[in-house]
């Protein structure tokens, strides 16, 4: 199987281990930890495109996790953290992932954040080396073995 089928399969049985879980991820940390990775996955090239924005914002209000949340509360905190990555990339990521951090305290929270990154990373059909970079460093933030997740 090639590597991209793989990721692919491996994108699709995360989300449904979100959903499995929805119940569970309801808390503010997760929340923020959520749309501060879905920032860091967007901008993990350190730099963001009207449509690279746009197409984000949209699996976020499409992902059925995140339906835990108002919609708006989310875009808002997800646009904070990505003007932070965009005005300073370098001092935003560390913003950026102190937010993520917040997941720390609960290991299922902490997992599907991570299965957030990966999934939005994916949904453009090109899990690049970039965003697996953020991803992995979120992992090191929240005290889970990249390889875990393929990283």
């Amino acid at each position: 199987m090639a590597l991209w089928d793989r990721f692919k399969e491996s994108a699709s049985t995360m989300q449904t281990q979100l959903v499995a879980k929805k119940n569970d991820l309801k808390s503010g940390a997760f929340r923020d930890a959520s749309m501060a990775m879905c920032a860091l996955v967007a901008a993990a090239d350190g730099t963001v495109d009207p449509s690279e924005r746009q197409r984000v914002a949209q699996l976020i209000a499409s992902n059925e996790v995140l339906q835990n949340f108002e919609a708006m509360d989310l875009q808002r905190r997800f646009d904070a953290n990505l003007d932070k990555l965009t005005a300073d990339f370098a001092f935003g990521k560390v913003s950026v992932l102190q937010e993520i951090a917040k997941a720390k305290k609960k290991p299922a929270e902490a997992r599907a954040v991570i299965q957030i990154g990966i999934v939005i990373g994916g949904a453009d059909g090109d899990f690049d080396k970039t965003e697996q970079a953020v991803v992995r460093e979120a992992c090191f933030t929240l005290d889970l073995p990249p390889h875990e997740f393929d990283l």
